[in-house]
């Protein structure tokens, strides 16, 4: 029983995890309708930044988190403003192709800069802050993705629903042609989107790195997960995201401890075609009727 539970704490804490990393693909496909191929890359980057600032320049910890933040957010805009503006109106396999380069741009960088190696954060997590019950212990670092993932979502939440731009960005999302007849500025709505998808890339790979290490393969790989995640809750979907996310996530640790730890790593792409060929839309995900 302890060991089921434990498995449980696992899979939910793994799954927190998935379900943030997943936001900013969903954030970015509602506003632009853009599957966002460069996401593992994101998340090494916000990696390798922190790693930086924390470890090599040795900065406080929530000094280096806080300009980790800043310096993502502004990459976004960068990113938005000089490789995907020039290609809007262009034909979306285009915008594509475009986030596909812009992943093995950044991955190519992040090689030379950083090599192949795994890096390591300094311990900087009290370890007061893991919970331990019985024969089940929550490691520190789960427990702050946790309190950290509830603040970020409480916060998105606030944004989206009160927020002017939050509000601009769900009339984008709705209808990109009847939110610029209204007066939104579509690109900015799409700068921000791609700004706070950096956001949120970048926490998630910053947690990943604290829990495996820091590697540029592996971080990389790891984006391919969003793909089983928001798939299975709706493309278009936030709260689809988050389901997605934790069922991922103990569908993962329960192959994992229960049948090979071998086939742990394809089970969410088994679950990604199941779900294509069953339900396409996934949980949540808007179903699109087209008349002739």
């Amino acid at each position: 029983m302890e060991f089921f539970l434990q498995i449980l704490v696992n899979g939910i804490s793994l799954g927190f995890l998935y379900a943030l990393s997943a936001l900013g693909f969903v954030m970015i496909f509602k506003s632009s309708s853009v599957l966002n191929l460069a996401h593992g890359e994101l998340l090494a980057i916000g990696a390798f930044v922190f790693l930086v600032l924390s470890t090599w320049a040795n900065l406080p910890i929530t000094l280096a988190f806080a300009f980790t933040l800043v310096g993502t957010f502004a990459l976004g805009f960068v990113v938005e403003r000089f490789f995907l503006r020039p290609l809007i109106g262009e034909e979306l396999i285009h915008v594509i192709m475009l986030t596909l380069g812009i992943g093995i741009m950044f991955k190519g960088l992040l090689l030379f800069i950083f090599g192949g190696d795994i890096h390591e954060y300094r311990a900087f997590l009290p370890e007061a802050l893991s919970i331990k019950w019985g024969m089940i212990r929550i490691p520190s670092v789960n427990v702050a993705t946790f309190i950290i993932g509830i603040l970020f979502l409480i916060i998105f939440g606030f944004f989206f629903k009160y927020s002017s731009q939050g509000i601009y960005m769900r009339s984008v999302a709705d209808n990109q042609t009847a939110a610029q007849s209204l007066g939104v500025h579509v690109r900015r709505v799409f700068a921000l989107s791609w700004a706070i998808a950096f956001i949120v890339a970048a926490m998630s790979g910053i947690v990943l790195g604290i829990i495996n290490g820091i590697n540029v393969h592996e971080l990389s790989a790891i984006g391919l997960k969003v793909f089983p995640v928001v798939i299975l809750g709706g493309l278009d979907s936030i709260g689809g995201a988050i389901l997605g996310g934790l069922i991922i996530g103990l569908i993962e640790t329960f192959t994992g401890g229960y049948v090979s730890t071998s086939l742990r790593e394809i089970v969410p792409f088994i679950v990604l075609i199941v779900i294509l060929m069953v339900k396409p839309y996934g949980l949540f995900g808007l179903v699109e009727i087209e008349r002739v």
